[in-house]
Parts: structure tokens; C-alpha cells; sequence
């Protein structure tokens, strides 16, 4: 089985900054593919920034230059700093992690979700 777990989500003013985490455990084998999503109330969830194994990067048009996707490898992690927060940012964000297990196993796993509400 595999766990994925967000956290570092909350209350910020706009213009302000949040850094979400997000962590893998486990029988992994390896993550290939870490990706954000958010979704807002009464709207589909949508892709906020994708991160894969050979470190090529996408992120959504509507947050490019604020929000920054990373990763550590050793933990099994991946976060995400954002940056320049506005009220339009207010979503709960979801962590989807993908990649093998041992045994040749795959996994596609989502988190439970972490509050950002942007407001002054």
C-alpha cells in the first residue's frame, strides 16, 4: 500500500506565500510523476504543476512565475511554494503522486486535500 499525505495548507493575505508538502510512504519503488491540482468550490478540479522523474516540469498558465513545483527524492516528497497569492488561488489542493511499487506494482495515488483560502 501506498500513503500520500499533503500538508502546510491554511490562511494567508493576498500578495502572501504558502509552501504545500506533500509525502509519499510505503513499498515504493520509485515516483514518477508528482503533480498539484486544485479545485475550487463548485468548479472541476483542476492541474496546478506537474514534476516528473527526469525533471521536466508543467505548470498551468495561471500560476506561472508564482508557484514553484519541487522535489526530494529521499523522502519521497514534493512541494510546492506559492507565491503572490490572490483570493482567485482560494482551492482545496490535492497532491496526486504516480509510480511503481515493488514487486512491479504500480500506484496512482491521491491525497485527502489541503485548504488554501486567500483572503484579507
Amino acid at each position: 500500500q501506498v500513503q500520500v499525505a499533503e500538508s502546510g495548507g491554511g490562511l494567508v493575505q493576498p500578495g502572501g506565500s504558502l509552501r504545500l508538502s506533500c509525502a509519499a510512504s510505503g513499498s515504493i519503488n520509485k515516483v514518477h510523476r508528482m503533480g498539484w491540482y486544485r479545485q475550487a468550490p463548485g468548479t472541476q478540479r483542476e492541474l496546478v504543476a506537474v514534476l516528473t522523474s527526469d525533471g521536466r516540469t508543467n505548470y498551468a498558465d495561471f500560476v506561472k512565475g508564482r508557484f514553484t513545483i519541487s522535489r526530494d527524492n529521499a523522502k519521497n516528497t514534493v512541494y510546492l511554494q506559492m507565491s503572490s497569492l490572490q483570493p482567485e488561488d482560494t482551492a482545496v489542493y490535492y497532491c496526486n503522486l504516480q509510480g511503481s511499487r515493488r514487486l512491479g506494482l504500480s500506484f496512482d495515488n491521491w491525497g485527502q486535500g489541503t485548504q488554501v483560502t486567500v483572503s484579507s
